[in-house]
C-alpha cells in the first residue's frame, strides 16, 4: 500500500494547485471547507510567519543617501576639496562643518519622520473575512495562514493566493500582475495541467482587486510565497517626485547656476586685476558658496519632520512626507457625507411596510438578501448589512429553515442585491437596494408609497427598499429576473450628523477650502444633513441631471453646485477632472470601492483606516480618524510648512545675493580681499544656524487662507529688489570703515563681518511676514532667541581668543553705535520696500487674489488662526 506524501503548504506550486480539484487542495493543506480552528491557525502562523510581503521599514543608508543627493551640498563638498588642496585648511574645516550640519540635521529629521510614518503604517490594517471554528469572522490579513477559508467581496484586495471553492459572478482586476485592466472571470473548476498561471481561472492572487461578484476560497500561499509576494520582494520602492520636490529641485539648480556664473565672473575679474591666483580662486569659491542657502535641505526636512509628528499625533497618515505640502495645496474638498458630516455609525431604526406601518417581515426578508449566508451567519463587509444583522433577534432567520440557492451580488450600476432562497420549501426571490431601482421592478405600487418615502427622506433617513416574489423552478439569477416584484417595504437606517462637524466646516472655510458633497444617497437626505450643520449650499443636482452634459456644461455645473446626489463613480471622477481644469486643486475624501476612480483623479486622494482596501491603496493620505477637523489640521500644517520654507528661501537669496554682490564689487575696488574666504563661510554658518528655528515660526492667518506654490520668477524678483537694499548698507559700512575710521584690511574685514551678519540675520523679523513685524505678527520665541544669539556670538568672536586665528580684531565702540543705527534704518527701509513689493501689481503668481479687508477683519482672521493653532496643539 502506497502512502501519498503531503507537500508542505508553503511549497505547493501554483500550477499544481490550479490543476487540482478543490478536495485535493484541501487535503494537501490539511484543511476543509469549514476552515481551520483558532488553535491550528495560531500554530501555522508561528510556523509560516505573518501574511505580509514587506513592512514599512526605515533604511538608514537610504535616508542618508537622500541627504547626499543634493546639488547645493555637492557644490559645498567640491569647494571643501579644492580649498584643502589649495592650502586653506580653515576654509575646508568650516565648509566641512556646514556640510556635517546640513547632512546631519537632514538625516536626523528625516529618519525620525520615517520612523513616525512606519509606526503609522503599522497601525493601518487590511481585514479579511475568514472562517475560523466554523464561523466567518473579520481578522487582519496578516493573520491568514495556508489552509484558511476566506470570503472575497466586491472592492476587496485579495489578501493571499487563493484556490477558489465557490464563486458568484466573481471577477478580479489582475492588472497589478498581468497589466490587463479588464476583469478576469473566475470559476472553481480546475484548469488543465500545464496552464499558464495568468490563465488560471480557478485562482485569485494576492494584491488583485475583486471588481465584481463574490466568492470563497482556501488560502494556499501567503506573504513572500504568494505570486505577488515574490515579485514585490524585489521591486524598487522609489516614488515619483511631487510638485513640491520638483519645485525645490529646480530652485536648487537655479541657485547652482547663479553661483557658478558668479564664481567665474569674480575669478576672471580678480585675475585681470593681477591678484594672487590662489586667493582669487578661494575667494570666488567662497562667494559661490555664500550665495547658496546651504541649510535649505535641513530646513525643509526639519519642517516636514515637525509636520509629520504633528499630523501623527492628530492621527493623519501621510504616505510620503512631501505629501504634507501637497495636502496644503487643496482649495476644494469633495467628500461623502457618511462618517465625515455624520457619525458613520449606521443603525437600523425601523422596518416599515409600503403604507409606513412597522413590519418585522420586512426585516426578515432583508436579512435573506444580505452578503451573509443565513445558514452560517457571521461578519459582514457592508455597513448596512452589518447594522441589519446586529438588529436581528437571535435565530432570525432560522438557519435550519432557510437555504440560499443563488445570489446576484450588489453592483454600482444596479444598486441592488438579489437572493434566491429556499424558505421552508418555498423558493423566493428577494431584491434589496436603492428605492428608485427596486420600485422600478415592482408592480402595483400604492400611491401613498411615494409619500412614505418622502417623509423618511425628509427626516434624513437612509432608506433601502425590499421586494420579493415567488420563484418556483428558478435555479440561477440574472438581472432579467429582478422584475414583477411585490414591494414588501423599507429598511430605515439612521446616521446622525456629527456634533463636531459644524466646527470642522468652519475651520475648512477659514482655510479657504470649498466643500462639495458627492454622495450616492437621496438628495433630500444630503440637503437635510448639510442644513443641520450650517453648510451653505449653492445648489443640488443628481447623477441623472449630470448625464448627457458636455464638458463645458459639466464644468459649469461642477462650479455652481454644492451637493451631487445619486452620483456614479465615473461621475465623481469626471467632477474632479472638471474642477481641476479650472485651475483648482482638488482633494477627494472617499472610503468605498466606488471611490477608487475619484481618488486617483484628485490632486490629493484621502481615505480612512476603515475604508475598503482599494480605497486605502489609491489614497495619498489616510486618516486614522474620519474627521474633517483632523483634515483641516493637515491642510493648515501643509501650508505652514511651505510658508516657513519660503521665508528661508526669500531671506537667504536676497540677503546672500546682496552681500555677495557687495563682496564682488569691493574686491574689484580694494587692494585687498574685503573678507577672507573662511570669514565668508563662517558668516554663512552662523547665519544659517539661526535660521534652523524657522520651521517653528508662527505663520500669519492670511498665509493659511490659500495655498502658495513655488514661483521662481517671484523669488528672482524678490532677490533683485531686496538684495540691492542690503548692498546699500554694506557700502555705507565700507565708507564708515575707510573714510571715517581709516581701517586697514583686518579692521575692514572685521567691521563688515559684524555688519553683514547683523543685517542678514535680523532681516528675518521683517521678511517673515507681510504685516508690520512685532506689532501685528510676532515671531516664535525660538526664532527670536536664535537670531539675537547668533548676532551676539558673531560680535563676540571679534574680541574672543579666536579672533586672531579667524582674522579679526577688536573694533571701537563708535563702530557699534553707528552699526545700531544702520541696522535700524535697514529694517525700516526693507519694511517700506515690502509694502511696495506686495502691492497689487507685485502680487505673486500662484496665489489666488484676495482683497484686503478692514482692520477688524484682519484681527478676526488672525484670532481665528490662533484658535486653529491652539486646537492643533490640543489635538497633539
Amino acid at each position: 500500500m502506497t502512502t501519498e506524501t503531503r507537500p508542505d503548504p508553503a511549497a505547493t506550486t501554483t500550477k499544481r494547485v490550479a490543476a487540482a480539484s478543490v478536495d485535493e487542495v484541501l487535503r494537501w493543506l490539511d484543511s476543509s471547507a469549514a476552515g481551520l480552528s483558532a488553535a491550528e491557525a495560531a500554530a501555522r502562523l508561528a510556523r509560516y510567519g505573518p501574511n505580509a510581503v514587506r513592512t514599512h521599514r526605515v533604511n538608514v543608508l537610504a535616508v542618508l543617501g537622500r541627504q547626499l543627493r543634493n546639488a547645493v551640498l555637492i557644490l559645498l563638498a567640491g569647494t571643501a576639496v579644492v580649498s584643502y588642496f589649495l592650502g586653506d585648511s580653515m576654509q575646508a574645516v568650516i565648509i566641512f562643518i556646514i556640510l556635517a550640519a546640513s547632512i546631519g540635521l537632514g538625516f536626523v529629521n528625516e529618519y525620525r519622520a520615517e520612523r513616525a510614518a512606519a509606526d503609522l503604517h503599522a497601525s493601518v490594517h487590511h481585514n479579511a473575512v475568514v472562517r475560523r471554528d466554523g464561523k466567518f469572522v473579520s481578522l487582519a490579513v496578516t493573520a491568514l495562514v495556508p489552509g484558511d477559508v476566506i470570503r472575497l467581496s466586491l472592492g476587496e484586495a485579495v489578501p493571499a493566493d487563493v484556490r477558489l471553492i465557490a464563486v458568484n459572478g466573481l471577477e478580479c482586476n489582475e492588472s497589478i500582475l498581468t497589466g490587463e485592466s479588464t476583469g478576469a472571470e473566475k470559476a472553481p473548476e480546475p484548469v488543465p495541467p500545464g496552464t499558464d498561471v495568468a490563465d488560471a481561472t480557478d485562482l485569485a492572487f494576492m494584491g488583485t482587486i475583486v471588481s465584481a461578484g463574490e466568492g470563497t476560497g482556501v488560502v494556499y500561499a501567503t506573504g513572500k510565497e504568494a505570486e505577488f509576494g515574490r515579485i514585490a520582494a524585489g521591486l524598487d520602492e522609489r516614488q515619483p517626485e511631487t510638485g513640491f520636490q520638483v519645485g525645490l529641485r529646480r530652485f536648487s539648480y537655479l541657485l547652482l547656476q547663479v553661483a557658478i556664473a558668479l564664481m567665474v565672473i569674480i575669478l576672471v575679474s580678480n585675475l585681470l586685476l593681477a591678484k594672487p591666483i590662489i586667493d582669487s580662486v578661494l575667494f570666488s569659491l567662497a562667494i559661490a558658496v555664500g550665495i547658496t542657502p546651504q541649510l535649505l535641505p535641513a530646513v525643509v526636512s526639519t519642517g516636514l519632520a515637525t509636520g509629520s509628528r504633528q499630523l501623527a499625533k492628530a492621527k493623519v497618515l501621510v504616505k510620503r512626507l512631501v505629501c504634507i505640502e501637497d495636502l496644503g495645496d487643496i482649495d476644494i474638498l469633495i467628500t461623502d457625507k457618511t462618517g465625515t458630516l455624520t457619525e458613520g455609525r449606521i443603525r437600523l431604526v425601523d422596518t416599515v411596510d409600503p403604507a409606513g406601518a412597522h413590519s418585522d417581515a420586512v426585516r426578515r426578508l432583508g436579512l435573506l438578501a444580505t452578503d451573509v449566508d443565513p445558514e452560517t451567519g457571521g461578519a459582514s463587509a457592508n455597513s448596512l448589512d452589518a447594522a441589519l444583522w446586529e438588529s436581528a433577534p437571535a435565530g432570525e432567520p432560522a438557519a435550519g429553515a432557510v437555504r440560499r440557492v443563488a445570489m446576484l451580488p450588489f453592483d454600482h450600476e444596479r444598486r441592488a442585491t438579489s437572493a434566491l432562497v429556499d424558505d421552508d420549501g418555498n423558493r423566493v426571490l428577494v431584491v434589496k437596494g436603492a428605492p428608485e431601482q427596486v420600485l422600478a421592478g415592482c408592480r402595483n405600487v400604492a400611491p401613498e408609497t411615494d409619500e412614505v418615502l418622502a417623509a423618511l427622506f425628509a427626516q434624513g433617513r437612509r432608506v433601502v427598499a425590499v421586494a420579493a416574489r415567488p420563484a418556483p423552478g428558478l435555479t440561477a439569477l440574472t438581472r432579467a429576473d429582478e422584475c414583477d416584484l411585490s414591494l414588501a417595504g423599507f429598511l430605515v437606517f439612521a446616521d446622525e450628523p456629527k456634533s463636531a462637524a459644524r466646527q470642522s466646516l468652519a475651520e475648512l472655510a477659514e482655510l479657504g477650502i470649498e466643500l462639495k458633497i458627492a454622495t450616492g444617497d437621496n438628495p433630500q437626505v444630503a440637503e437635510k444633513v448639510c442644513a443641520e450643520l450650517g453648510l451653505a449650499s449653492k445648489g443640488t443636482i443628481t447623477g441623472a441631471g449630470l448625464d448627457g452634459l458636455g464638458d463645458d456644461a459639466f464644468a459649469g455645473v461642477a462650479q455652481s453646485h454644492t451637493i451631487f446626489a445619486r452620483i456614479s463613480p465615473e461621475q465623481k471622477a469626471r467632477l474632479i477632472s472638471a474642477l481641476r481644469r479650472t485651475g483648482r486643486s482638488v482633494g477627494f475624501l472617499g472610503d468605498g470601492v466606488n471611490d477608487a476612480l475619484a481618488l486617483h483623479a484628485a490632486d490629493v486622494g484621502i481615505s480612512v483606516d476603515s475604508a475598503t482596501d482599494v480605497a486605502k491603496d489609491a489614497a495619498d493620505v489616510v486618516l486614522l480618524e474620519k474627521d474633517l477637523g483632523v483634515l483641516a489640521t493637515g491642510v493648515a500644517e501643509g501650508r505652514r510648512i511651505f510658508a516657513n520654507t519660503i521665508k528661508y528661501v526669500l531671506m537667504g537669496t536676497s540677503s546672500n545675493f546682496g552681500n555677495m554682490f557687495s563682496a564682488a564689487a569691493a574686491s574689484a575696488l580694494l587692494p585687498f580681499l574685503p573678507m577672507l574666504p573662511s570669514q565668508i563661510l563662517l558668516n554663512n554658518l552662523l547665519y544659517d544656524s539661526s535660521q534652523l528655528a524657522i520651521p517653528t515660526d508662527r505663520v500669519d492667518a492670511a498665509q493659511l487662507q490659500a495655498p502658495s506654490h513655488w514661483d521662481v520668477a517671484f523669488i528672482r524678483r524678490f532677490m533683485l529688489i531686496f538684495g540691492p537694499i542690503s548692498s546699500l548698507f554694506d557700502f555705507l559700512t565700507f565708507g564708515l570703515m575707510l573714510g571715517v575710521l581709516h581701517a586697514g584690511a583686518v579692521e575692514f574685514r572685521t567691521g563688515w563681518f559684524v555688519e553683514s551678519l547683523a543685517t542678514q540675520t535680523l532681516i528675518i523679523f521683517v521678511i517673515r511676514t507681510r504685516m508690520v513685524p512685532f506689532f501685528r505678527s510676532r515671531p516664535s520665541a525660538l526664532l527670536a532667541v536664535t537670531s539675537l544669539t547668533v548676532v551676539a556670538v558673531g560680535a563676540g568672536l571679534t574680541i574672543s581668543p579666536l579672533a586672531r586665528t579667524l582674522g579679526f580684531t577688536p573694533l571701537p565702540w563708535q563702530f557699534f553705535a553707528v552699526l545700531g543705527a544702520f541696522v535700524a534704518c535697514y529694517l525700516v527701509l526693507v519694511e517700506l520696500g515690502k509694502l511696495l513689493f506686495y502691492s497689487e501689481p507685485m502680487r505673486p503668481v500662484g496665489r489666488p487674489h484676495r482683497t484686503r479687508g478692514s482692520a477688524y477683519r484682519i484681527r478676526r482672521r488672525a484670532a481665528r488662526y490662533h484658535y486653529i493653532e491652539r486646537r492643533m496643539r490640543k489635538r497633539a
